[in-house]
């Protein structure tokens, strides 16, 4: 059985931006307290809620930086250093550890894509030029690759990953790696609307986007089901949906750091390509937010 990294709720954290763009490192370590306050179980550096596709390297490690250092070992810190280029995602990995990162998060390559056999040698790569456990990410809508079953199970014979982050969307899928692996890859949520289907297939936890604003919740619903009260958590899956719509009304992180601003964490904008969420939509995060009791 693989140590794990963290069971129960890890956000995927924004990171804040200034009005003209630069990173709000004041504000990032705010939110990384809060989040900590809140009862977030591990902190997620740099995934694609902390537009990591548009962070420059020093900006990218200057965040894993601060998380480490803000934490204090009170939770466990990830860092996403994968790449669709190895060699950079190696160096990153390398750099995350000796800032004392806890893990890595390793997404799927993306645009250049590559086989199934090129993944299971892209990730042994990283994992082990670097020392650090890491969770997988498959989420094929983004990345255009998907890891499949039978590469999940060649994937966890290696000691060094410790999981995997599963935002593919597809139930059956998530079923067979669970069958599959069993416990040599432990098993998270990547969607905040399929929590409580993936606990019940031995998953571990989320890594979530709406924990950015309602930590204390995400952390409960893991652990309710955790202490087998699985009729509370999934109360609380169905209550949140709303709310976990909401955060996908656009194209992530748009309305995460929407909320965030309107809960005044001086989320600041998003980075271009991602342009301000449309009135309509944030009319919906208002609400929502305001049904969650969370303005």
């Amino acid at each position: 059985m693989k140590k794990l990294i963290f069971t129960g709720s890890a956000v995927a954290l924004a990171t804040p931006m200034l009005p003209e763009g630069k990173v709000n490192f004041e504000a990032f370590e705010k939110l990384v307290e809060f989040q900590i306050q809140g009862g977030t179980d591990a902190l997620v550096i740099c995934g694609t809620t902390g537009e990591s596709a548009t962070l420059k390297d020093d900006e990218h490690l200057e965040c894993i930086a601060r998380a480490v250092k803000i934490t204090a070992g009170r939770v466990p810190v990830i860092a996403g250093t994968g790449s669709n280029y190895t060699e950079h995602a190696v160096d990153m990995s390398k750099e995350a550890k000796a800032l004392g990162a806890d893990a890595l998060l390793l997404v799927t390559p993306y645009y250049n894509k590559t086989s199934q056999k090129g993944l299971v040698a892209s990730f042994n790569t990283i994992v082990d030029a670097a020392g650090l456990p890491a969770i997988l990410y498959n989420v094929p809508s983004r990345t255009g690759v998907n890891i499949a079953p039978k590469t999940a199970l060649e994937l966890s014979k290696n000691p060094l990953i410790c999981g995997i982050k599963e935002a593919s969307g597809n139930i059956s899928q998530i079923g067979q790696v669970a069958a599959l692996c069993g416990d040599e890859l432990p098993l998270y949520s990547g969607n905040d609307d399929q929590v409580v289907p993936i606990l019940s297939l031995g998953g571990k936890g989320v890594i979530s986007v709406v924990a950015n604003v309602a930590p204390a919740a995400m952390h409960r619903m893991c652990q309710l089901w955790f202490e087998g009260k699985t009729a509370e958590s999934l109360a609380l899956q169905l209550e949140l949906m709303g709310l976990c719509n909401a955060m996908f009304c656009d194209v992530n992180p748009i309305p995460v750091k929407a909320a965030l601003n309107m809960m005044g964490f001086a989320a600041g904008p998003c980075r271009l390509p991602l342009v301000e969420l449309s009135e309509e939509n944030a009319a919906l995060v208002r609400r929502e937010l305001e049904k969650a009791a969370l303005l």
